[in-house]
Formats: C-alpha cells, structure tokens, sequence
C-alpha cells in the first residue's frame, strides 16, 4: 500500500495531480487506513500511469476518462482524431509565429517602406514618438482608402520636409502640444506658419489630393489628438 507521496514518486506526477484526478472522477479515492490517510494499492498506480501517459500524449482530461478502458479499435480511433486536432494547433501556432516575425518589423508591417523611412527621419529631426506614431496612423488609413492618390500625397510631403522653413514650423508645432494655451510664442507660431502657407501654396495647391474620403480619413485619425495648445493654434491660424 502505498501513500499519496510515494504514487505520485512512483508515477513521476505530483500529488496535486493526484488530487485534481480525483475531483475529475479520473483517479478513484482509495479506502483510509486507521489514521485517516489514503493508502494505494496496485490498481490505482496502474490507472494513474495510463492517465499520465494519455494527457501526456496531448488528450484532453476530459476525454481520458472513456479512453481508459476503451477497446483497441476505439483507443485507436480516439487517438486519430485527437493528433488531428494537435495537428491543426500546430499548424495555428505556426501561422500566430509568422505574424509575430512580421511585427518585429515594427512599422513595416503597416506601411510602405517608402513611409517607413519617411517616418525614420521625422525622428531623425527631433519630431516626437506621438506624432510619428499620428503620420503613421494617418498614412495607414489613407493608403487603404486610395493607395494611387496616397503616393501622389506622399511625393508632395516629401518634397516639403527637404524645406527648411518647413521643418522649422514642423519641429515648433509639435513641441507646441505641451505648451500652455496661454503661450505667448502661439500667434507668432500662427502667423509665420501663414506666411509660410502664402508664399508656398497658391489656392490649387490647397488639397494636394482631391479625395474627400482621404480626407475625412485624415481628420478622423487626428481625432482625439490635439491639445489645449493645438486648439488654440488652429483658431489663430483661421484668424
């Protein structure tokens, strides 16, 4: 007779294992001995190494239990379908590996190269992490929505971030966000980000994509991303 420590040595499981197979009805309770502690006999180490060497295998304890006893022809049967099942798993956790792989390359993923780099020399510039993160978005969106008017988009913010002034404005306006709605550097920020609009776009040039779905995609990924300071930019800057 054995006690539950010395089946579970014996059977290379823990006694908690023991005991969960008894509340699942797996493992049948042994009688006590005068002390009242559970003492196993041959039986019970020969059920719990079939149990063991079954949810080994991958079957679920919940079908161990009419397996036990099965037949050669069901057992041989149950076990087919139970390595289909783990091969179809298999097969799911390759594909969850894959995407993992992809998503180590971080925004491209997402976007084209093209805007990859784009983005690479935002930072480069000194332009924040949350708004490198709001061009992306906006990019993502955008290019689901018209990929061909997109790259017409993409060529124009290129050849405007070569400008100095641009990025000038760029850099001011995004270390703007944290300022003060009150900051007496926001009407000077406006009225030279005007006067750099007059001189560089005539009212042609004002949408350099005439797609009103781009457009509303544009706003609704800025959504929920201004600041008290933004606000009060974008009302100087309407005059």
């Amino acid at each position: 007779m054995l006690t539950i420590g010395q089946l579970a040595d014996y059977a290379g499981v823990t006694t908690k294992a023991i005991r969960h197979y008894h509340e699942r009805g797996l493992l049948a309770e042994p009688d006590r001995d005068s002390s009242g502690y559970r003492r196993y006999d041959a039986q019970h180490a020969l059920t719990l190494v079939k149990i063991r060497t079954l949810a080994n295998a991958g079957v679920p304890l919940a079908r161990v239990k009419d397996l036990l006893d099965a037949d050669p022809d069901t057992l041989t049967a149950a076990i087919a379908e139970i390595d289909h099942d783990i091969q179809d798993r298999i097969a799911q956790l390759r594909r969850a590996r894959a995407q993992l792989a992809q998503l180590r390359g971080g925004d491209r993923l997402f976007v084209s190269p093209d805007v990859v780099d784009y983005l690479n020399e935002l930072r480069e510039l000194g332009i924040s992490e949350r708004q490198v993160r709001l061009e992306r978005d906006g990019w993502i969106l955008m290019h689901t929505a018209s990929p061909k008017d997109v790259n017409q988009w993409f060529a124009k913010i290129r050849e405007l971030i070569t400008d100095p002034e641009f990025r000038a404005l760029y850099l001011e306006t995004d270390a703007a966000y944290d300022w003060s709605p009150d900051d007496p550097r926001l009407p000077a920020l406006a009225e030279r980000t005007r006067t750099w609009l007059a001189n560089h776009h005539s009212p042609s040039e004002a949408e350099p994509v005439d797609n009103p779905r781009i457009a509303r995609l544009a706003a609704q990924s800025q959504a929920g991303a201004s600041s008290p300071a933004w606000d009060r930019l974008a009302r100087l800057m309407r005059g």
